[in-house]
């Protein structure tokens, strides 16, 4: 088994939805104040910092499942980790305070701080390691991608369930050198490419909303922790995904092994790696296609914030204004 046990707690208290949304504002602000810098590790640290203070301030019994490592090491939110004021719901966090750290370093679109919490065990529990994965939003029939199908099946069976031809189709995929023989496939089917240099969250997010990102299906190799977020963003917005972890030493099957993962080539399914009800937040750091980056002010600071429940299948955005800078 890859999940923990059950909890008894029948659902996340509505509430909780809200006070998420000052968890990754806070994170998005911190790391804000570092974008253009060129200080990946800075800009990373307070962002984590922030969200770890945040977290520490609601009312959950939290346990990290997917973050920023398997160690106690700052600055981390690592594997592990128990956030929270230790009363209200047990629930399992997945996290990355700052999705797109050299995004952020560059001041280039797409960088996000985001969380996903949902009812103890509902979320994949595994390594800190690369995951294959590919995404499509709603509409479409069960089954219309598959992780083991070739690239161009998957671009072929999309534009017809789509009804346009493959030419009208476009993946978005990782900038990387481990990705040519599939940047290579897909552009030979005729379909073209979106290639991004980090931030393969929202990239995953984009799939929803084509008309208005341009972006029909997800493809390649990321991380893990963000495979795992992506998959709780798609249960409250609606979609597929699947995902293979890439246990490829021994030392990645070991670690596999010892959080209850038996089987180093399962494919997961979006309702694997995200179950019952789960939140999802995410706030812009810079400037992007989903969200708005943080504006300051002389006054003021401006937040953009997407905040959505699986259970309600309720979407929220949020534009807040804070003028309260000393919270900041």
């Amino acid at each position: 088994m890859t999940f923990m046990p059950k909890s008894p707690q029948a659902g996340l208290d509505r509430i909780l939805t809200l006070e998420l949304v000052r968890v990754t504002e806070r994170a998005a602000v911190a790391a804000a104040r570092l974008r253009g810098r060129g200080d990946e590790k800075a800009a990373d640290q307070v962002a984590v910092d922030a969200m770890r203070s945040e977290l520490n301030r609601l009312p959950i019994q939290g346990t990290v499942v997917i973050g920023e490592g398997e160690r106690d090491e700052a600055p981390m939110l690592y594997i592990g980790e128990e956030v929270g004021l230790g009363e209200g719901p047990a629930v399992d966090i997945a996290l990355d305070p700052l999705e797109g750290t050299t995004i952020c370093a560059k001041n280039l679109p797409n960088s996000l701080a985001v969380i996903a919490i949902a009812e103890r065990g509902s979320l994949l529990y595994a390594p800190d390691v690369y995951m294959e994965k590919i995404a499509v939003g709603p509409g479409y029939p069960e089954g219309i991608v598959n992780l083991d199908a070739p690239a161009a099946e998957n671009i072929e069976n999309l534009a017809k369930a789509k009804g346009v031809p493959v030419s009208e189709i476009t993946a978005c995929i990782l900038d990387r050198p481990r990705h040519a023989r599939l940047i290579e496939e897909v552009r030979a089917t005729g379909a073209a490419i979106r290639l991004i240099g980090d931030g393969d969250v929202a990239g995953v997010i984009h799939t929803t909303d084509p008309d208005n990102t341009g972006i029909d299906i997800y493809m390649g190799i990321g991380g893990a922790p963000e495979g795992v977020l992506a998959a709780a963003a798609l249960r409250c917005i609606g979609g597929q995904m699947q995902g293979r972890l890439q246990l490829n030493t021994e030392e990645k099957v070991a670690r596999a092994a010892n959080m209850g993962i038996s089987d180093p080539n399962k494919i997961y399914l979006m309702e694997e790696m995200a179950s019952g009800d789960v939140l999802f937040a995410a706030t812009g750091v810079t400037d992007g296609n989903l969200l708005a980056g943080v504006k300051f002010g002389r006054d003021s600071i401006q937040t953009h914030t997407i905040v959505m429940r699986s259970s309600s299948r309720t979407v929220r955005e949020i534009k807040a204004r804070h003028q309260d800078l000393e919270k900041f």
